[in-house]
C-alpha cells in the first residue's frame, strides 16, 4: 500500500482527492490483521513488558505469532457458541492475551471491553445491555451475574486450538466490531457501537497521519479505551509497526516513570499517546537516556495546560502533538503536526471528516462562519451508528438525539477556522473529565441525595493541575450537617473511586434556569474562583480579591492586584484563562 504525504495542513486536500473507498481498505479488522500477519509475518508486532519494574524481561510476538494467537482464541470463542452478533466482554487489565482476545472477539463476534474499575452494578448493567455471551476476566470468581471464563483458562484452551484456520465466517464491513462504553447522563455509561468499516477507516487515517513505517509506538492506555485499540492496536497493523505494551497498569504503574526514558532508548520509541497528566509527570523525570527517537508524543482527552506544554518542550526538546476525538467518532477527529504547533487549537480536522460549529436553537442547527464559536458537529465514515439499545428484536444502535442527518453532535463548544483547525472553548455536556476518565456527575448526585439531610445536589468539575479536573459537589440541606460528614458519606456511597468528590460545598440554593433545570456553569465558575483563592491563600495571599468574569462565554479568573511571581507561576500551571488588573494588592 502506498501512503500519501501527510506532513502538514497543506496535504489534506491532496489526500481527500482520492476517495476513501478507492484506498483498497480491508473488509474488516480481522482482514486487516490477516494481511499484516502475512505481509509482516516475521516482523516484531508487540513487545509485552511485565511491568514498569520488570521492563527488561519482555515477551515479543511477531505479526505471524499474533495472528496465530488470535486464531486460537477466536476458535475457542466459536466453540463457546459466540456468533457474529454476540458480544464478548473483556474485564481485565492489559495483557497480550487481552489484546489478542479483543481482536479475536471482533473476528467472530463483537468485542465489548469493560473498565474493571467501574462499580459492580455498572458492570452488570453494561453486560446486560450488551447481552455478552462470554465474559473474559482475570478473576474467575468475579460476580457479574453471568458465567466468567478466566484468562488462565482461556489461555489453556487456546493452546490446544487451531492456530491457522478461522472456524467462523469472516466479518463484513457493515458488521458490528465493538461496543465501547462512554460517560453518560443517567448514572450508567452508554455503549457506543462501532462497525468494522468505521474502525478500519479510522485505523487507516491514524496510520497515515503518524509518520514512517518504522515508527515504534508505546502503548500504555487501558484497552477498554478506544485510543488504546485504534492508535496502538489496529493502526500499526497497516504499516507493520512495532508496539511496546507497558504492562497491565500502563501509565498507572508508578514504577514505569523511573524507567521511562530507558524504555524509550531501548526500543527507540517514536510515538506515544497520553493525557496531560502523564506528560506533566514525565516533564519532571530526569532524562537519563537517549530519547532522540521520540518525535510523535500525542496528547488529548483533557485540556492541555500551557505550563505542561512549555515544561515538556523545555525538558525533552520535543513539541507535544495535540489531538481531539471521542468514542462516538470512533477515536480521533483532529490532529496537530510535529514541529508545527498551533497553540490554542487541538489540530486540523482529519481526512474524510468534516467539522463545523453550529448554533442550536428551537429552529434547529445553523452553520456558523469560520472562527465563530458554537457547538462542534462532525460528519464522516468514523461517526458511530448510535448507542446500543435493547429492544424486543435484540440490541440495535440508536442515533436519536446524537446524530442528525449524518452529523454527530459532540457536545463540545468551539470554533473551526478556514484551514480546518479546531479550537475548543468548553463543553456543552456536563461530564467531568479526570485525567482522561469520563465521570458522570449523576453518580455523585445520586449518592449525595441518598443522605437524609441533603435536599439538592449538583456535581461539577473543579480545575486541577494534575488531573485536568476533579469532581466537587454542591448541596443544599434539610438540616444542618458538617461538610466533613458529607464528604465521608460521599466517599462511602459514590460507586467509583475516581468519582468521589474532592470537596462538598453547602450552599443556600443551587442555581436554576428559568425552566427549573440546574444551571451548572455558575457552579463551575464558583469552583474556578475557589481554586484560585485556595492557591492564593496557600501562598499567604488570602487578602487578594479574586473574581471570575465571562469573556465570549468563557470564564476567566481575574486577580484584582499585581500578583507576585509565585502566584502567577501557579495559575499558569492550570488550563483555565486568568488575568490581573495591575492594581496594587491593597487597592
Amino acid at each position: 500500500m502506498t501512503w500519501p504525504r501527510y506532513d502538514g495542513p497543506e496535504d489534506l486536500a491532496a489526500i481527500e482527492a482520492v476517495p476513501l473507498e478507492d484506498r483498497g481498505l480491508p473488509e474488516s479488522t480481522y482482514e486487516l490483521l490477516r494481511q499484516a500477519g502475512t505481509r509482516f509475518a516475521d516482523r516484531p508486532a508487540v513487545t509485552l513488558l511485565p511491568s514498569g519494574e520488570a521492563w527488561e524481561h519482555p515477551v515479543t510476538w511477531t505479526f505471524g505469532e499474533l495472528l496465530a494467537r488470535v486464531h486460537r482464541i477466536a476458535n475457542v470463542l466459536t466453540e463457546l457458541g459466540v456468533t457474529r452478533r454476540d458480544a464478548v466482554a473483556l474485564l481485565a487489565p492489559n495483557s497480550g492475551d487481552v489484546f489478542a482476545a479483543t481482536l479475536a472477539a471482533q473476528a467472530v463476534g463483537i468485542a465489548a471491553p469493560v473498565n474493571p474499575g467501574l462499580a459492580p452494578h455498572q458492570v452488570r448493567e453494561l453486560l446486560e445491555t450488551s447481552d455478552a455471551r462470554v465474559v473474559l476476566a482475570a478473576d474467575p470468581d468475579l460476580d457479574v451475574g453471568r458465567p466468567v471464563l478466566s484468562l488462565a483458562e482461556l489461555a489453556a484452551r487456546a493452546d490446544r486450538a487451531d492456530p491457522v484456520r478461522l472456524a467462523a465466517e469472516p466479518p463484513r464491513s457493515t458488521d458490528f466490531a465493538g461496543y465501547f462504553h462512554t460517560g453518560g447522563s443517567t448514572g450508567t455509561p452508554k455503549i457506543a457501537v462501532h462497525t468494522h468499516a468505521g474502525e478500519v477507516g479510522m485505523a487507516w487515517t491514524l496510520a497515515a497521519s503518524t509518520g514512517a513505517d518504522d515508527l515504534v509506538l508505546l502503548a500504555a492506555l487501558p484497552l477498554f479505551h478506544v485510543n488504546a485499540l485504534l492508535v496502538t492496536g489496529l493502526a500499526p497493523l497497516f504499516r507493520g509497526r512495532h508496539v511496546v505494551w507497558a504492562g497491565p497498569l500502563g501509565y498507572r504503574d508508578p514504577a514505569l516513570y523511573p524507567a521511562f526514558w530507558r524504555i524509550v532508548e531501548r526500543y527507540r520509541i517514536g510515538g506515544m499517546s497520553a493525557v496531560p497528566t502523564v506528560y506533566a509527570v514525565l516533564a519532571h523525570v530526569p532524562v537519563d537516556a537517549d530519547i532522540s527517537s521520540l518525535t510523535f508524543p500525542i496528547v488529548g482527552a483533557a485540556p492541555l495546560p500551557a505550563a505542561v506544554r512549555r515544561q515538556w518542550r523545555e525538558h525533552t526538546g520535543v513539541d507535544l502533538v495535540e489531538g481531539y476525538g471521542l468514542t462516538e467518532g470512533t477515536c480521533a477527529s483532529a490532529r496537530g503536526f510535529p514541529g508545527a504547533p498551533r497553540p490554542g487549537t487541538v489540530g486540523q480536522r482529519m481526512p474524510y471528516q468534516k467539522i463545523k460549529a453550529v448554533r442550536i436553537d428551537g429552529d434547529g442547527w445553523t452553520d456558523l462562519p469560520p472562527g465563530e464559536p458554537g457547538v462542534l458537529v462532525i460528519r464522516g465514515p468514523n461517526v458511530f451508528p448510535g448507542y446500543l439499545r435493547r429492544t424486543a428484536e435484540g440490541a440495535v444502535p440508536d442515533p436519536a438525539g446524537k446524530v442528525v442527518d449524518g452529523w454527530l453532535d459532540t457536545g463540545d463548544l468551539g470554533s473551526v477556522d478556514a484551514e480546518g483547525f479546531v479550537r475548543l472553548t468548553g463543553r456543552a455536556k456536563d461530564l467531568i473529565i479526570r485525567g482522561g476518565h469520563n465521570i458522570d456527575p449523576a453518580v455523585i448526585e445520586e449518592a449525595m441525595l441518598a443522605h437524609p439531610a441533603v435536599s439538592g445536589a449538583a456535581a461539577v468539575g473543579r480545575p486541577d493541575r494534575h488531573a485536568g479536573e476533579v469532581p466537587v459537589v454542591y448541596v443544599t440541606l434539610h438540616a444542618p450537617t458538617p461538610e466533613p460528614e458529607l464528604l465521608e458519606w460521599a466517599a462511602s456511597r459514590v460507586p467509583e473511586r475516581a468519582a468521589v468528590p474532592k470537596a462538598v460545598h453547602v450552599v443556600p440554593e443551587i442555581p436554576l434556569t428559568v425552566v427549573g433545570k440546574q444551571y451548572k456553569p455558575a457552579l463551575r465558575q464558583d469552583a474556578l474562583r475557589r481554586v484560585a483563592e485556595d492557591e492564593a491563600a496557600a501562598l499567604g495571599l488570602g487578602d487578594v480579591r479574586i473574581t471570575v468574569e465571562l469573556d465570549g462565554g468563557e470564564p476567566v479568573v481575574v486577580v484584582h492586584a499585581t500578583p507576585p511571581a509565585d502566584l502567577s507561576s501557579t495559575l499558569d500551571s492550570y488550563a483555565f484563562r486568568w488575568r490581573h488588573t495591575g492594581r496594587p494588592r491593597d487597592a
